[in-house]
């Protein structure tokens, strides 16, 4: 039996990228601003902090992702939601005191409370995000929509990046361009009460029609982590995948934290950050329209290839010749940047398919422990994207606490920040154009199979 999603659940799995945005986006893109500007913490510490974090997500990450593999809670029968409602409170208090003004603290203290907190955050967001994602395996077993819900998905990021962070530059810096810890936290406030909103519209608007006992019961072994991991290792599309997203961590980190730096060192506009998320305003409604017809005609992974070549192309003209007039750079890059859109809006309908190819040929399912094995790339991505950003800002010139930096510094960061995306491209190729192996054909082979499976009487397999 198809499963299709209806528009509610497009704008629920829509709403619970969004919530959960608002605060991954912003502690990711300005906690290394806040902490070096306003508390004056050391890059290099927040370096081995990132590092560090990452490190301990690889310990938490499956034990907390294969929480719903092990133990359904609640009576409403859903294996995800539970487990959403319970880790978005955490993760909305973590955000509004991170952004705290503790620079009256010792150097000690601020750099305790900073990295507790930042530890408390990332185990929060783990507990919220993995049953998310894992969840879209469960709403719906066919490919149109679950290409519908990862392009959702891809909106809620994405439209977080053109309201809320365009707020940012205009309310952290001051008319003379000094940081401003007051508007960190008012910042801090609004994304923490817009998480809890919108996971709390997730929670409504989404169902969960893919029960465990539709296919596999009968043939399910009793749950062993080691057992899952030995398959994931195997699963080639699933390797390809997070090889892919690792790469695109350096995006994230080019046009996020590298970025405020740049706008504010080497162009010396800091607020005019805000017009790049406007500028995204329209690329988003293209690839709103077009990217699932392009998926429809030549299929995703063909489809995010194009446009990952196109966006190396155009990463490396950046390289190479410097735009002096900062509005121009905005709308190069952002041109550049719709290949790392159409990246986004598709990479979860493949990871979809990966569940599926470890079902088809296990006929057991534990989405809670792939999708947390998927994310934990992510964040190892993320680990070393963030930690080498934040360890080569003093070795370019960058003083943290200094109210002004060698004009040598904005020159370096402009090259760091157009370069990186070049590193994401070619590691997103390599993932997706080498290793991901799943074609459509094979993808309707899997999906009717395990539509047969599922079909059958309990205990027939």
């Amino acid at each position: 039996m198809d499963y299709k999603v209806k528009f509610k659940d497009q704008f629920g799995y829509f709403c619970g990228d969004y919530g959960g945005s608002l605060v991954n986006l912003y502690i990711d893109m300005w906690i290394l601003t806040f902490a070096t500007y306003i508390l004056g913490i050391d890059a290099k510490w927040m370096a081995g902090l990132f590092l560090f974090a990452r490190i301990w997500d690889g310990i938490n990450d499956p034990l907390i992702g294969s929480l719903p593999d092990r133990f359904k809670i609640g009576k409403s029968g859903d294996r995800f939601k539970p487990y959403i409602r319970i880790a978005m409170v955490p993760l909305a208090l973590s955000c509004l005191l991170i952004f705290s003004d503790v620079s009256a603290w010792s150097q000690g203290a601020k750099m305790a409370w900073v990295s507790i907190l930042y530890l408390i955050y990332g185990m929060s967001y783990t507990g919220a995000s993995m049953p998310y994602g894992a969840m879209a395996s469960v709403m719906t077993n066919d490919p149109e929509s679950r290409t519908k819900l990862s392009r959702a998905r891809a909106i809620g990021g994405m439209g977080v990046g053109v309201t809320f962070m365009a707020l940012v530059p205009q309310m952290i810096w001051n008319a003379d361009h000094t940081p401003k810890a007051s508007g960190y936290f008012t910042l801090a406030v609004i994304a923490a009460g817009g998480a809890l909103l919108f996971y709390t519209l997730l929670l409504v608007l989404c169902k969960e029609r893919i029960q465990l006992e539709d296919g596999v019961k009968a043939s399910q072994k009793k749950y062993s982590f080691w057992h899952v991991l030995k398959g994931a290792v195997t699963n080639r599309p699933l390797i390809g995948m997070m090889i892919a997203s690792l790469g695109s961590m350096f995006s994230n980190q080019a046009n996020g934290s590298l970025a405020s730096y740049m706008y504010r060192e080497y162009y010396h506009e800091p607020k005019a950050m805000s017009v790049t998320s406007f500028m995204s305003i329209p690329v988003m409604a293209f690839c709103f329209v077009v990217v699932p017809k392009l998926s429809q005609k030549f299929g995703a992974r063909k489809t995010i290839l194009g446009a990952v070549c196109i966006n190396i192309v155009c990463s490396i003209l950046l390289v190479m010749f410097p735009i002096p007039n900062v509005y121009l750079f905005m709308f190069v890059n952002t041109v550049a940047n719709i290949g790392q859109t159409i990246f986004i809006m598709l990479t979860w309908a493949l990871v979809a398919q990966c569940m599926d190819f470890q079902e088809y040929r296990s006929n057991e399912r534990s989405d809670g422990t792939l999708y947390s094995i998927y994310t934990f790339s992510r964040k190892i991505g993320t680990a070393i994207a963030s930690s080498s950003v934040a360890a080569m800002l003093p070795l370019i010139g960058f003083v943290s606490g200094a109210s002004e930096q060698a004009a040598s510094f904005g020159t370096n960061v402009r090259m760091l920040a157009v370069g990186l995306p070049v590193v994401s491209c070619i590691v997103e190729l390599a993932g997706v154009g080498l290793i991901y192996n799943i074609t459509p054909e094979k993808s309707e082979e899997i999906r009717k199979t395990l539509e047969q499976r599922r079909a059958q009487p309990e205990g027939a397999k």
